[in-house]
């Protein structure tokens, strides 16, 4: 029996290594058919007129000490038309207030077709200083709910979601629009989101790119990098992406109506609408594109403290399971294609259910170890493959961001990153699986869902106001 359960997991674990260095690999090609690119990229950037206009939808719940500093990056981003629609969703801080000092806003009564169902909305603002300015005030109803209602508002055909406290690179939107206007079959396209903390952003731009001081975002840069850059990038070579972050997605604002909007009950609402068009589009037999690009750059703040964080990793592992349970289905379909025969299976074997599995591994191989039941070359090979290969993996990841884009050029940093690539999986990768855990464990007792409370020190934020 326990030499059953040791092969079971050293085989589990020697797959899902060999799955994420397969993404690495798809991610790299992908990169290396990008260097064309990137030569024109370097060229004066020039507007063809053919850009589709684009609503950005900032939901926002208590974001008093960001959503100034955000809100103002936005509005200088280089884009021939755009809006910027702010949702506060029922704060209980000072972010409407904030909003309304800084942009100078007044009441606008404005109607609007309602095309999903939300939350009542109390009352709409418009910039006297930027036209392209609305707010929307309205009752809590969650991110979702607050996406819906930027949604019904939005004029234009795309839409672009963010977080509150997150801020795009000038040229981003530029950037992410690209694979709308060479094929009609793209619904949606996803940028990379890079931690901001230790960065500086002054009256709205990025103008010093840094790492964070403390220890704990620093891991997330780590984990971003390899979510982001390679893991995503991956899935988007075989076209097989289910999940484009809430932090920075752009999308075509017909069918996301026509699927529904985003689902109000779920805290996982980014991933469960990207499962879901995948599901429905299929369900039609639509031709529809979903890509991940790696360039459009959007910064966000990573939580520093262990309370924040634990939140985030339990809501984050509670909505994959929402996502992926409320769209099975998807699997089934004769024309699933890899979405459904290929990467919903890897999300459910490997990061569904993942955290169990990896936890039992752990827990048995060393008890197992040291009651004798395994001898010590058993017990090494199956460490080696736990951890050896998940460091080759983050710094493989980190040595191609380096050759790709270069974003961390101060002396030191590389190697300040290489070493949380390696330490980070003694101890901090267990303890987000245990979190992991947690929200694998409410999701399926059926707890209370909350969007939660993000703790946001805005320190990466300086410049003049306005």
């Amino acid at each position: 029996m326990i030499a059953y359960a040791n092969l079971f997991f050293l085989t589990y674990f020697l797959l899902l290594n060999a799955g994420y260095l397969g993404l690495n690999l798809l991610a790299l090609l992908a990169l290396n058919r990008r260097q064309a690119e990137l030569i024109l990229d370097q060229l004066p950037q020039v507007f063809s007129g053919h850009e589709l206009p684009i609503s950005i939808l900032v939901p926002a719940y208590n974001e008093e000490a960001t959503i100034c500093g955000s809100v103002r990056s936005l509005l200088q981003l280089s884009y021939p038309e755009y809006e910027v629609v702010v949702v506060n969703d029922g704060s209980k801080d000072g972010t409407l207030d904030a909003l309304c000092a800084e942009f100078e806003l007044e009441p606008f009564p404005e109607a609007y077709f309602a095309q999903i169902r939300t939350g009542a909305v109390r009352s709409v603002w418009r910039s006297k200083r930027y036209p392209q300015l609305k707010v929307i005030d309205k009752v809590n109803g969650g991110k979702a709910d607050a996406l819906n209602t930027g949604i019904n508002a939005a004029r234009y055909p795309l839409f672009c979601g963010i977080d509150a406290d997150s801020v795009l690179e000038r040229d981003s939107l530029q950037r992410v629009v690209k694979p709308f206007l060479r094929d009609a079959r793209v619904v949606a396209t996803g940028g990379t989101v890079r931690v901001a903390n230790g960065c500086v952003i002054d009256g709205g731009y990025l103008t010093k790119v840094g790492l964070p001081g403390r220890l704990l975002p620093l891991f997330q840069v780590v984990e971003y990098l390899r979510a982001f850059l390679f893991g995503r990038l991956g899935w988007s070579a075989i076209s097989g992406m289910l999940i484009i972050s809430g932090a920075f997605g752009l999308f075509r604002k017909e069918t996301v109506v026509s699927v529904g909007g985003y689902r109000a009950n779920t805290i996982g609402e980014d991933m469960e609408l990207i499962v879901r068009l995948h599901r429905e589009l299929r369900q039609r037999r639509e031709a529809y594109r979903i890509e991940f690009l790696p360039d459009p750059v959007c910064w966000t703040e990573a939580p520093e403290d262990l309370a924040t964080l634990r939140n985030q990793r339990i809501r984050w592992q509670r909505g994959l399971s929402e996502s992926l349970a409320a769209n099975w289905r998807l699997a089934l379909l004769p024309n699933a294609g890899v979405p459904g025969w290929v990467a919903l299976p890897f999300m459910a074997m490997f990061e569904w259910l993942g955290p169990l599995l990896e936890l039992a591994g752990y827990a048995f191989m060393t008890i197992a170890f040291l009651s004798g039941g395994i001898s010590w070359t058993a017990f090494a090979s199956f460490m080696f493959v736990a951890l050896g290969l998940g460091i080759m993996l983050s710094v493989s990841g980190l040595l191609l961001e380096e050759m790709s884009f270069h974003m961390y050029p101060e002396r030191g940093q590389l190697g300040k990153l290489l070493a949380v690539a390696v330490i980070e999986n003694f101890g901090y990768r267990q303890l987000n699986s245990w979190w992991r855990l947690v929200g694998l464990y409410r999701w399926a007792f059926n707890t209370r869902s909350t969007w939660g409370v993000m703790k946001r020190s805005g320190a990466w934020q300086k410049g003049p106001t306005g």
